[in-house]
């Protein structure tokens, strides 16, 4: 490694993507002829391809059948990059034979027999098949063969499991000569092609990869004892890049610990002036507490926590109660249900002091969330004809972050539609959109004056917004607290679930009115704050990944 590398190992490794970074750096050296000196001593690899194409005779002469096609050496403008003196270039074909494997018929596939390699087994499947069949030795893959996956899951294996017979998607390379050019060598060169095709954003072209292509792969040949230098050279350096990984990972969770542990102490505070002390604390620690995104999303949920406890905003005892605010509602709703804008509920239980998820201070109650809403119901379950041009129709698909929904980009259904569908429910600035499969929890709240619909898939929650925030009641829908009833509540099947029902009974903390718009602008405050703690990460991490991304180039140039 170049002493470039050396003196700033340690910003390269914690730049973003840093260490994947390293491997591919110290994999492109290698394969140039850059990562461990020459040796002038050392027999020429023109020595050793002779060696190779008098092996690769003697096969052809006993399989005449099996006899590959000689691809010719190209000329020196020809080859991807220059490579040092006593190396040479040469085709992959001249080096090993590319074995196709087998397709099989599902009535080939058994349970029990010699084990069937798919790309599946190589990546993320743990599930065989076996197969009975009696094939030629060459179609059978032994511990220590290189492969090759061609499909759309794409990269070189030395396999390391028992026999096993390799399937269509697969290419075995058999080595003409394995006492002139290193396996190992060849797989580690066949690594860096297959990561500079992925970065490059072409991996999908080796779904269209050809045994020809591949057998007209370049590929540099070094001399052999130094073939060997260079695999000894990359594993001890990609052993270093494990060890970097794996100190990096044990920061990254005890960092993680910790700042959740401090963060707790927080939602333990008393009141809003033990809070304040407590926050004071821990701003003086901002620079290493809050030095990822995963941390500031939980100062974010920490906020929304204590905001929705009573500890965010102190409380005064001249504000109307809620239970004042809860007979004036309890009106609303019956002048609503008079009109037929919204159906009588049947009267709910209170929640018992020990259903409640924490107590909430003086002047506060705990109502269920349907009590204080006009009504939270979904739209009809049968999906309406799309058309081109119409009324958005939206579904989880469309939320984006920040509370942005994606109107352009929605079904849209017709206009009559939308007049038939919006009697039951049509979503007004001030509603809340409640995903209830999937993305559970992860909604939205109404602040464009669009005509549009939601899915089925979500459930609208239409707010008394003269009397319960919709801020506030957004900023408790997104809370630990009401994610918690969510999950909870879930119904266990195949794509988790929360009825309407259950939406409708979570236990909602009621603030009075005036508090209620303080804790929203507190809230407001403080997330702008943690926005702003985000960008400044964000823009620091592309200042380091930009100087990382340098020193890697000068690296390279050097070489």
């Amino acid at each position: 490694m170049s002493v470039v590398l050396s003196e700033h190992l340690p910003l390269l490794a914690s730049a973003p993507g840093g260490i994947q970074k390293l491997r591919g750096l110290i994999l492109e050296l290698a394969v140039r002829g850059r990562l461990v000196p020459q040796d002038p001593s050392d027999e020429p690899a023109s020595e050793l391809l002779k060696r190779i194409a008098l092996s690769r005779a003697a096969l052809n002469e006993a399989s005449p059948r099996k006899r590959g096609k000689q691809v010719r050496a190209a000329e020196d403008n020809d080859w991807p990059f220059s490579i040092p003196d006593g190396w040479e270039w040469t085709s992959l074909s001249n080096l090993t034979r590319v074995l196709n494997g087998r397709a099989y018929s599902k009535e080939e596939l058994l349970d029990a027999g010699t084990p069937v390699l798919r790309v599946g087994n190589l990546f993320t499947s743990n599930h065989w098949y076996y197969s009975d069949l009696e094939l030629e030795p060459e179609k059978y893959c032994n511990k220590g063969d290189l492969i090759y996956s061609w499909s759309a899951s794409f990269g070189p294996f030395i396999w390391n499991g028992p026999k096993v017979i390799y399937h269509y998607h697969i290419w075995k390379l058999s080595l003409f000569d394995e006492t002139s050019y290193s396996k190992d060598f060849l797989y580690k060169f066949l690594l860096e092609k297959t990561a500079e095709i992925k970065a490059a954003g072409h991996g999908v072209s080796m779904v269209h990869m050809t045994k020809e292509k591949m057998e007209k792969l370049p590929v540099p040949v070094p001399p052999l004892a130094e073939q060997h230098r260079i695999v000894a050279k990359i594993d001890e350096l990609m052993a270093l890049c494990d060890q970097l990984e794996a100190e990096q990972g044990d920061a990254t969770s005890a960092h993680a610990r910790l700042v959740e542990t401090l963060l707790g102490t927080l939602t333990q505070s008393t009141d809003a002036a033990d809070l304040a002390a407590n926050w004071q604390r821990l701003a003086e620690h901002f620079d290493t507490l809050f030095t990822t995104e995963a941390s500031i999303d939980v100062l974010k949920q920490t906020v929304l926590q204590l905001a929705v406890m009573g500890k965010l905003v102190p409380q005064d005892p001249n504000d109307e109660p809620a239970s004042a605010l809860l007979k004036r509602i309890a009106h609303e709703r019956a002048r609503l249900e008079a009109k037929g804008a919204c159906k009588k509920i049947k009267p709910l239980p209170c929640i018992e002091e020990r259903a409640q998820p924490f107590q909430v201070p003086n002047g506060w109650e705990w109502v269920r969330w349907v009590e204080i809403a006009q009504k939270i119901v979904d739209i009809d379950h049968k999906m309406p004809d799309t058309v081109k041009d119409g009324v958005p129709y939206v579904s989880p698909r469309d939320f984006y972050p920040d509370n942005r929904i994606d109107f352009e980009g929605a079904k849209k259904v017709s206009r009559d539609d939308f007049l038939k569908l919006s009697a039951k429910i049509r979503p007004e600035v001030g509603d809340i959109i409640y995903p209830r499969y999937g993305t559970i929890g992860e909604n939205r709240l109404v602040v464009d004056d669009l005509e549009f619909l939601a899915s089925y898939s979500c459930c609208v929650i239409k707010t008394l917004k003269n009397f319960v925030d919709p801020n506030y009641q957004f900023y408790f829908s997104i809370s630990q607290c009401c994610r918690d009833q969510a999950k909870a509540a879930e119904n266990k099947t195949t794509q988790a679930n929360v009825g309407i029902k259950s939406i409708q009974e979570f236990a909602f903390p009621l603030p009075p009115l005036r508090e209620q718009q303080q804790i929203v602008a507190k809230i407001d405050e403080l997330m702008a704050l943690c926005d702003r703690l985000k960008a400044d990460l964000t823009s620091a991490r592309q200042q380091q990944a930009t100087l990382a991304d340098t020193l890697i180039d000068a690296a390279l140039e050097a070489a």
